[in-house]
Parts: structure tokens; sequence; C-alpha cells
């Protein structure tokens, strides 16, 4: 694992956090990351980007079920 954070998005889906990360909330109360599966200390956190995560800011998946995409919405140019 590296020193330095990186956040890479994945196409419609989460925010995959690697490196070491503190995730706090607005009133500054530190959110604990969950372990991986077989208990270690968690080396990614995979944060929510659709808003539909019963387990927010904690990515559960709902984004394969919800049709979250992060495509930017059309413009319409102006009619003249």
């Amino acid at each position: 694992m590296t020193d330095i954070p990186t956040i890479t998005p994945k196409a419609n889906g989460p925010l995959v956090v690697q490196g070491p990360v503190r995730i706090v909330t607005p009133d500054g109360r530190e959110l604990a990351v969950p372990p991986r599966k077989d208990g270690k200390p968690a080396e990614v956190v995979v944060l929510c980007r659709c808003g539909g995560s019963a387990t927010k800011p904690f990515c559960d998946g709902t984004h394969k079920r919800n049709g979250f995409s992060d495509t930017p919405p059309a413009t319409s140019a102006p009619t003249i």
C-alpha cells in the first residue's frame, strides 16, 4: 500500500480510495472504515456516488440496481 491516497472513480459506480485515509462527517465525527472480509484492516475504501447505499458513505453495490450513470446530462443548445 502506498502512503499517498489515490481516488479512482469507477464508470457508473463508486469511488475507489486506496491508501491511508480518514473519513470525517461534516460535524467532525470520524467514521470507522469497515475491515476486510477476513477481518484485517481495509487497504481500499469504496465510497458511494449513486446516493442509494444503505451503508453510506460506503458503497453497497446499489448503483448496479438503481440505474446510476456518471454520464453528464446532455445540454441543449439555445434556440435561435
